[in-house]
């Protein structure tokens, strides 16, 4: 009879932002399979009898296989009562969740998701910038800055023009120019507000806010993975760091202030 795979939101990376299920979960796993991008200062959580298998993925490395990946939990479940798949922010939000979800129901293993603090909500509100607002944003989108085999940014970018859309680009780093350009030919003003946050919630937070023209110019003082946040809302940032000034030794300067928005 199978173990039971767990499919783990880790949240964007500090431990206090684990739901109470993730970390039960952490303590009392038989095996953990852990991405890269879990944040460092939740490991010390999982309990120290487990197996730990680190799978984390970097651009350019074929060591850990998406398919190898399916195939360890395949045969941990076969031999564990609880494997704890361990991924950053959300398991389902660019973290291939849905693919191994599919890939174990196929062979017969039950599988839990248990959903984390996405790495877009997460980040944004370190830096008090809400996704949506009322007058400002009206819906957000979550998009993907890097496609799979490096096949380009085939977007719908028509679609991505509207000012009253938030857009938070994940893996937004290399192909930042180009996000930048194509959102800009489509009708995004070069003066819109954009932000580029690292490691988000964490002690090594890192971030800058600016016009979306300027993006390309800033983004090589960043590391992977780094989000994009475009949109008005990025002004509210600003406007609460002055009111609250909470956490602002996280925070480095910002590249070119941006006009509050109006309450």
């Amino acid at each position: 009879m199978s173990g039971t795979v767990y499919l783990v939101g880790a949240g964007p990376g500090d431990p206090e932002l684990l739901t109470v299920r993730a970390l039960r979960l952490l303590q009392q796993a038989d095996a953990v399979v852990c991405d890269r991008l879990v944040g460092a200062g939740i490991l010390p959580y999982i309990n120290p009898a487990a197996q730990f298998h680190d799978v984390g993925k970097m651009a350019g490395d074929c060591r850990h296989r998406q398919e190898d990946i399916h195939q360890l939990l395949l045969s941990l479940a076969g031999t564990c009562a609880r494997v704890v798949r361990l991924k950053g922010g959300d398991p389902f939000i660019f973290g291939r969740g849905g693919e191994e979800l599919l890939f174990l129901s196929g062979h017969g293993v039950p599988v839990e998701v248990v959903p984390g603090i996405s790495a877009a909500n997460g980040c944004a509100a370190a830096l008090g910038i809400p996704l949506t607002h009322r007058g400002v944003a009206a819906s957000v989108r979550f998009i993907t800055g890097h496609l799979r085999d490096d096949a380009g940014l085939e977007l719908d970018w028509s679609s991505l023009a509207d000012p009253t859309c938030t857009l938070v680009f994940y893996m937004a780093v290399a192909n930042a120019a180009e996000i930048v350009a194509a959102l800009q030919r489509h009708g995004r003003g070069g003066d819109t507000p954009a932000a580029l946050i690292h490691a988000g919630t964490t002690e090594g937070q890192d971030w800058t806010v600016a016009s979306l023209r300027q993006i390309p110019q800033l983004v090589s003082g960043f590391k992977p993975p780094t989000l994009l946040v475009v949109g008005d809302v990025v002004r509210l940032a600003q406007r609460a760091w002055s009111v609250a000034g909470a956490g602002q030794r996280l925070f480095r300067d910002a590249a070119e202030p941006c006009a509050p928005v109006a309450a």
